[in-house]
């Protein structure tokens, strides 16, 4: 497959399908990739096949990167819509990540007050006090959630560690509101055959219950974009994606569709 690894630790701006324009900050490796979950479906390929040869890049490091880039971009005329922590794994996977948060919520205040700063997650670090504090004080706190089925988690988020997806749900509640669901819905099978179509209603339903539980401020309903690492996925169709759209709305819930 066509992997995409970013640069690190600052990188674009790219044109987002959820986000506008938006500066990514990569707290991992610029070589490889770091993460709690090993998704078939990662643009990133599988942990596997990119292990991180480089070290984390520190706090000052981020920080003089981001303003040097946010001083080119003024220069040119043009800023950000927002500041996305994303890149090559797991953002919260960073032990300074709160400080860098804040470093870059400054920095946001000094070159781009309009812009937003959004976090990228897949909410394996919300055990985390520190982390939760920092994820609070942004401005889209975006979690995955791409399922509350046991089998779906081990066949497509394969996750690397211990990962119960109720106390997920339970961690995300406790947000009161200031949480972004984000939710990949996919068709096909796995690299072991597996069918991993969580589109039907045996997926979706209980979703949905697990979502009128953490109550979000909205929910993000995408598909893939990307050449996967396991080849025999498919994009969940774009009627299939707005119906699931329509019934988040239905609960009184906002919710983007990206086909």
């Amino acid at each position: 497959m066509a992997t995409v690894l970013y640069p690190s630790p600052v990188f674009g701006p790219v044109q987002s399908r959820r986000l506008g324009v938006s500066l990514g900050i990569n707290l991992l490796p610029e070589g490889g990739k770091l993460c709690t979950f090993d998704c078939v479906y990662c643009e990133c390929g599988y942990n596997a096949d990119h292990r991180p040869k480089g070290s984390l890049p520190t706090v000052e490091e981020v920080g003089q990167a981001l303003e040097t880039r946010l001083r080119q971009m003024e220069a040119e005329g043009r800023l950000p819509d927002v500041f996305t922590f994303a890149g090559n794994g797991e953002p919260t996977l960073h032990p300074h990540f709160a400080k860098i948060v804040d470093g870059v919520l400054a920095l946001r205040d000094r070159y781009a007050p309009l812009a937003k700063v959004s976090v990228l997650s897949n909410a394996t670090q919300l055990h985390r006090p520190d982390v939760v504090e920092a994820l609070r004080r942004v401005d889209n706190n975006i979690q995955k959630l791409d399922t509350v089925s046991p089998f779906f988690v081990r066949a497509v988020d394969r996750p690397t560690g211990h990962y119960d997806v109720g106390a997920v749900v339970e961690q995300l509640a406790a947000f009161d509101g200031h949480v972004v669901v984000q939710t990949m819905f996919l068709c096909g099978v796995d690299d072991e055959g597996h069918d991993v179509d969580n589109t039907g209603e045996a997926y979706v339903q209980p979703w949905l219950d697990a979502l009128a539980r953490i109550r979000p401020a909205s929910v993000m309903v995408y598909t893939i974009a990307r050449e996967t690492p396991a080849v025999g996925l498919r994009k969940a169709s774009a009627h299939a994606l707005e119906a699931i759209g329509q019934r988040v709305r239905d609960f009184g819930i906002s919710c983007s569709v990206s086909g």
